[in-house]
């Protein structure tokens, strides 16, 4: 696997890491979630793609990892809970506009999108707002915004509304803690491997406030709202995948998503909740390797 973090400076002065695995092959972006930086996504994901012939490219959202921090404060928690927020210093627009301006830097015109979580939310308004830059979409456990679906569990919620861990140590427990529990149900959930991959996440944020940046990026989903009516405008052949115990994201999410875009198709996987299990990966990356090929090969028709 590529270890070597590249940057680019969008004309927005948002400067992203990334990194690219494969030299050849259909460009194929993947769009991390809340939080979730480009090492977060596991090894066999990415070289199961690299294996099936794409050029997978990766990178940290601006609030994320290695790439910008945004000047600004952070919301309270009380209002990004409730959904009570006037503004924010960005919103998912803001941020598909960087994935958009990190293809142009890379000279790729168009692109297979996936995304997970968050990231799916950003792919999908890529694709919404900007249909000529996409050959396809992949929507993994995410949702339209719609209040209605797609919440968290209660104690989902209430696991993400503790205060904030005192030391490094606490904090990398905490995450530990909080990705077992919405971890899937149905597989073995590897603790050792899970907080290796957190730790070394963790190691890539330079940032004195790093819940900041979170808070930041929730503010940018909370804003955006309800985007049921822009995904009408998505053309781009679509796969929705959602772990049938996802406590992170409703399920409903992956249903409303399945009706808000034109032709989509929904794969709904037993025990997988809102992570990407070792087990389940090699079928996701079937999933949407076949996706993605059959949609370069109707594109060219």
């Amino acid at each position: 696997m590529n270890d070597t973090d590249q940057y680019c400076l969008l004309s927005n002065d948002i400067q992203l890491c990334y990194r690219v695995d494969g030299a050849a092959g259909e460009p194929l972006l993947l769009v991390g979630g809340l939080g979730w930086d480009l090492a977060a996504w596991p090894d066999a994901l990415v070289s199961g793609l690299v294996q099936q012939g794409f050029r997978v490219v990766r990178f940290d959202n601006r609030d994320c990892g290695r790439s910008s921090t945004v000047d600004a404060p952070a919301p309270h928690t009380l209002r990004l809970m409730t959904g009570r927020l006037r503004d924010a210093p960005y919103d998912l627009g803001d941020m598909a506009a960087d994935a958009v301006g990190l293809l142009n830097h890379l000279r790729i015109d168009r692109a297979h999108l996936v995304g997970m979580s968050m990231g799916g939310m950003i792919a999908q308004t890529v694709a919404a707002r900007h249909p000529d830059r996409v050959t396809s979409l992949t929507s993994i456990f995410s949702t339209t915004g719609h209040p209605r679906v797609g919440q968290p569990a209660l104690s989902t919620m209430l696991m993400l509304g503790r205060p904030p861990a005192r030391t490094p140590e606490a904090a990398l427990e905490r995450e530990v803690a909080l990705r077992r529990h919405i971890a899937a149900r149905g597989f073995p959930f590897d603790a050792e491997d899970t907080r290796r991959s957190v730790a070394a996440s963790l190691a890539r944020v330079d940032d004195p406030d790093p819940r900041a940046r979170v808070a930041r990026q929730v503010a940018a989903i909370r804003v955006s709202g309800d985007r049921t009516a822009e995904l009408r405008d998505v053309i781009a052949p679509t796969l929705v995948i959602h772990g049938a115990d996802d406590r992170m994201v409703n399920p409903s999410g992956g249903t409303a998503t399945l009706h808000a875009i034109t032709g989509a198709r929904l794969h709904v996987i037993r025990g997988m909740g809102h992570d990407f299990a070792a087990p389940v990966v090699p079928r996701i990356v079937d999933l949407v390797a076949e996706h993605a090929k059959a949609a370069t090969v109707s594109a060219r028709r």
